[in-house]
Order: structure tokens, then C-alpha cells, then sequence
């Protein structure tokens, strides 16, 4: 099930893309600063390969991922990601999660399922996944939006 939370609640930013609290997806935010000084702070890699796709003419400097367990941002490069598993992801079907710790992302594995995997592969499974995860969020949201009006 994906999490739906729209807007700012409680305080703190929203994602640039989709809303969602950067404070409670902290666990799967990404952060990326480009070459000009700009930075962009999303809820997940979804999000963070939407503004890459649309920021062509712009080079990352670095991008920062959220590790799953400790939620403070770490590196996306020398991180050990997991794709996949049966925690659902933010944003997507096929989970992305990120670790500092090789051995907490073997945990993660060991309880949850999924493969070990660096962040070109996590990028590159983003944008695979890309479509089919726009499909499923639009169709969401316009299921949440009718049971809302159907509320009211």
C-alpha cells in the first residue's frame, strides 16, 4: 500500500513532485545538488528521477539518499541500496531502500527480502519502473480523491 500523505502536515517541507512529508519519508528521501548551487529535497528515487529527467542541463555535485534504519542523509553513492523485497516502497511497487551499513542492508534482506545493489543500478531500476509506478499513483489518487468527494 502506498502512503498517501498529501501536504505538509504536522510542519517541516513537502516534496517538491508529489507532496509527501520529507520528515516522515525521511527513510527514503533523496537530496540532490546540482553544479549551479540549486538542491532539491524529494520523498524518494521516484521523485529524485523526475527532477534529474528534467534538470538535463545540470550535473548532480551529490545526492543524498535517507538510510532506511536512521533516516539521516548519507551519501547515494557509497551506500549499499536493496532493490525490491516486501516492505512496500514510497512511490513505487519495487522498493529502494538505502543503508550506510553493508550488514544492515543484509538484515534488511534477511527479514524482508530483496537484493543488494549500488545506486546506478537503483536509478536504473527507477526509471524502468518509472511508468508503470506513474500509473499506479495516478490511479490512487484519483480513488482517493472520489472516496474524499463521496465523504463529504
Amino acid at each position: 500500500a502506498l502512503a498517501m500523505e498529501h501536504g505538509h502536515g504536522g510542519g517541516g517541507e513537502g516534496c517538491k513532485y508529489c507532496g509527501m512529508s520529507l520528515e516522515k519519508f525521511a527513510h527514503s528521501a533523496v537530496v540532490i545538488k546540482y553544479d549551479d548551487g540549486s538542491k532539491v529535497k524529494t520523498c524518494s528515487t521516484h521523485c529524485a528521477s523526475v527532477d534529474l529527467a528534467l534538470n538535463i542541463d545540470k550535473t548532480p555535485d551529490k545526492v543524498m539518499a535517507g538510510d532506511y534504519n536512521t533516516r539521516k542523509h548519507i551519501d547515494s553513492a557509497t551506500a549499499h541500496w536493496v532493490i525490491g523485497g516486501s516492505k512496500p516502497g514510497v512511490m513505487t511497487r519495487n522498493a529502494k531502500w538505502a543503508f550506510t551499513d553493508k550488514a544492515a542492508a543484509e538484515a534488511f534482506i534477511q527479514s524482508n527480502g530483496g537484493q543488494l545493489a549500488d545506486f546506478d543500478q537503483v536509478m536504473k531500476a527507477t526509471y524502468v519502473d518509472l511508468y508503470e509506478d506513474t500509473k499506479m499513483i495516478r490511479k490512487k489518487r484519483k480513488m482517493k480523491k472520489a472516496k474524499m468527494i463521496s465523504h463529504q
